[in-house]
């Protein structure tokens, strides 16, 4: 981090003191530089921004810290988000963070790569805002597997190291940051939807308990183009109106940043395999409308054997327009809907080690399984 600090001060853009602490100071010499160089401000050193700055990274560092930094014993905010990524970054700076969008109140969408092998995945949470546990399963995982690597200790008779050339991981933790937000810390005065937000939400204030859509009330996992039309014509049998808590499918497919930013990310690349991870039920979903094939037959089992998890077929208005059927049907590839944990949403962080023991070793295989 000294030598960072020391590079922006060469360059006139004053990041404080040269003391090895990436403070605000610094973080805003970073943006400053970014922006003049053509970057994304984000305030995040991945490796354009060293590219940029002419600093030479190490993939391996002696003094990799052992305090943990993903917390998973808190209400995990966006700002937490952002913070851990900071954090992470900071103790493994060639890990890579990128921002694949932008929310629709103008929230980054960050992914995280992990490896630079050909066999490409995508792992994706909180599409739904109650189910912001799966946000602190992703950062967790990569925590873990970032000093795993490092150390170059196994996780589960895994070698990091090799996975690392065998595969790119892709991890976007947090799909649906806004709706997290009005969960999590309420609805703000100055929110611009805030009238609206009360009117969807039956004229109460209380999203902690119910709200699953984005900030438009988009249910964004029934906002791809797989039989979107079915769902939207489902929608009455659920009382479904118009924007809500739940289930509301939108004015048209990817019609909500979010959305629209997964499935570009996805075109983007070329990934074997994408998971997306939800709550509850300890399930996992592997089929749409017959597409999915026998592989994927295959490493759904293989899958269930590791985590515990029940294999199953989603029914009714939840057979439609969601991220895992969207790429069944456009890559007639392996993708899985992953539900984690029991009982009703939110899941108390207490069933954080239960559910992060039966996920583990199912991240590892779903990074190699297709290679």
């Amino acid at each position: 981090m000294a030598v960072l600090q020391s590079r922006l001060k060469s360059l006139g853009y004053h990041p404080g003191p040269i003391d090895g602490i990436f403070g605000t100071r610094t973080q805003q010499a970073v943006i400053r530089f970014q922006r003049d160089r053509g970057l994304t401000p984000d305030g995040i050193v991945g490796p354009l921004t060293y590219g940029a700055l002419g600093i030479r990274q190490r993939l391996d560092r002696p003094d990799v810290g052992t305090t943990a930094i993903v917390n998973t014993n808190t209400n995990y905010t966006y700002d937490v988000l952002v913070g851990d990524i900071q954090e992470l970054q900071r103790r493994y700076p060639f890990l890579e963070v990128g921002v694949a969008g932008q929310s629709v109140l103008g929230r980054n969408l960050y992914y995280l790569k992990l490896g630079n092998g050909p066999n490409q995945v995508f792992f994706n949470g909180a599409h739904h805002s109650l189910e912001w546990i799966t946000t602190v399963l992703l950062m967790k995982f990569t925590e873990n597997f970032l000093q795993a690597y490092t150390k170059g200790t196994s996780i589960r008779g895994y070698n990091p190291r090799e996975i690392w050339n065998m595969s790119s991981i892709y991890i976007m933790p947090m799909v649906n940051p806004d709706g997290i937000d009005l969960v999590l810390n309420g609805l703000q005065r100055n929110n611009p939807f805030y009238q609206q937000l009360i009117s969807w939400n039956r004229n109460s204030t209380d999203f902690s308990r119910n709200w699953q859509a984005n900030i438009r009330g988009v249910d964004l996992n029934h906002n791809y183009n797989a039989s979107w039309q079915l769902s939207k014509q489902a929608e009455p049998a659920y009382g479904i109106t118009g924007p809500g808590p739940t289930r509301y499918s939108g004015p048209y497919p990817e019609s909500e940043p979010e959305s629209r930013a997964v499935a570009d990310f996805t075109r983007a690349h070329d990934f074997r395999l994408v998971i997306a991870f939800h709550s509850q039920g300890e399930v996992i979903y592997w089929d749409y409308l017959g597409m999915a094939g026998q592989q994927a037959w295959e490493i759904a089992t293989q899958l269930s054997n590791v985590s515990g998890y029940a294999l199953d077929q989603t029914t009714g208005i939840a057979s439609y327009a969601g991220y895992k059927d969207w790429f069944i049907e456009q890559y007639r590839r392996p993708g899985f809907t992953v539900e984690v944990g029991r009982g009703t949403n939110p899941l108390s962080i207490s069933q954080f080690p239960k559910i992060y023991n039966d996920n583990e070793g199912l991240l590892l295989l779903a990074s190699i399984i297709t290679a």
